[in-house]
């Protein structure tokens, strides 16, 4: 019997409807979530969000965010998402690469500045990712 799923970024609602396993990326490692799940609230962290609907894999790059998981349903509120066919793997190359770039140039961070920087990177590197892994490569 599957579960009501909701995924919501700021700026969208990218997926709305039933699905019957969904596999996270939580702040302390990967969650997997089928129907009738004990209630559970938890942050994301940048990577994949893969979910069963309707007998297809989908997959949604994630940002970050929280995850609020009911035995009946499961919402995801994400700080910036896109979905994975939609990230193109050059751009997303330049983007890390730009962020690595800027970071190894910087001379004088303050530790936020400096945290700040890897923190885009990493979710630089976690969008590379999902677009690489979508693309078989």
């Amino acid at each position: 019997m599957p579960f009501s799923l909701r995924v919501v970024s700021v700026e969208a609602s990218l997926f709305e409807g039933d699905a019957d396993f969904v596999l996270a990326t939580g702040g302390e490692g990967e969650l997997g979530i089928l129907p009738g799940h004990a209630p559970l609230l938890t942050t994301l962290a940048p990577g994949p969000l893969r979910f069963d609907a309707q007998g297809k894999r989908e997959e949604i790059f994630v940002g970050g965010g929280f995850m609020e998981v009911l035995p009946d349903r499961v919402t995801v509120l994400a700080d910036v998402a896109e979905r994975a066919e939609d990230i193109s793997v050059e751009r997303a190359e330049q983007s890390r690469k730009e962020i690595q770039d800027r970071l190894s140039a910087a001379r004088e961070l303050t530790a936020q500045e400096k945290l700040d920087m890897e923190a885009a990177l990493a979710m630089a590197e976690a969008r590379l990712r999902v677009a690489r892994m979508r693309r078989g490569g």
